[in-house]
């Protein structure tokens, strides 16, 4: 019998999230997302990638104070008045709005008005392309092509490993 409850416990995986906070070399923040079955082999691994990349893994809240955790929603443009919209959504827990480099319409919240504003835009019938919790940095940091390089190597790799959701920084 404790065998059986052996083998039919191996199919539920516990996946834990962590965000691991550190920097790049040339001073750049880097947040890393997880999700993983094993911490101890996670962390280790963040840890080496940063090592290996003349950076230093940092400890909770060495970095997170200089990004913001935002709701995002993409939105495809297809000839909505952004100013209009801005107005209606403000209630919602609307924080910016603007457009991307494609054209789309991006709309930021505080992570505790994510599902308001997910509400507000499913009543409104505005069709979402994307919606995400995202870091988005306060300050931006500008450093030489070659150093930038460097960094690139390090996240490059971080996002290489199996266990890393996502990777954000600083980097402008």
């Amino acid at each position: 019998e404790a065998a059986i409850k052996r083998a039919m416990g191996k199919d539920k995986t516990d996946y834990h999230e962590e965000v691991y906070e550190g920097y790049a070399p040339h001073g750049v923040a880097v947040l890393v997302e997880t999700a993983t079955d094993n911490p101890t082999r996670t962390v280790a691994n963040v840890r080496m990638h940063f090592n290996k990349n003349n950076g230093s893994l940092g400890t909770s809240g060495s970095v997170s104070f200089m990004f913001n955790h935002m709701g995002e929603f993409k939105i495809k443009n297809s000839g909505q008045d952004i100013e209009e919209m801005e107005l209606e959504l403000i209630d919602s827990g609307l924080e910016e709005i603007g457009e991307d480099s494609d054209g789309n319409i991006i709309i930021r919240t505080s992570f505790s008005e994510f599902g308001n504003m997910s509400k507000a835009l499913e009543e409104k019938n505005v069709e979402v392309a994307s919606s995400e919790l995202t870091w988005i940095p306060t300050t931006t940091v500008d450093i030489s092509e070659e150093a930038a390089t460097e960094v690139l190597k390090l996240i490059d790799h971080l996002e290489q490993d199996d266990d890393v959701q996502k990777v954000y920084h600083n980097l402008r």
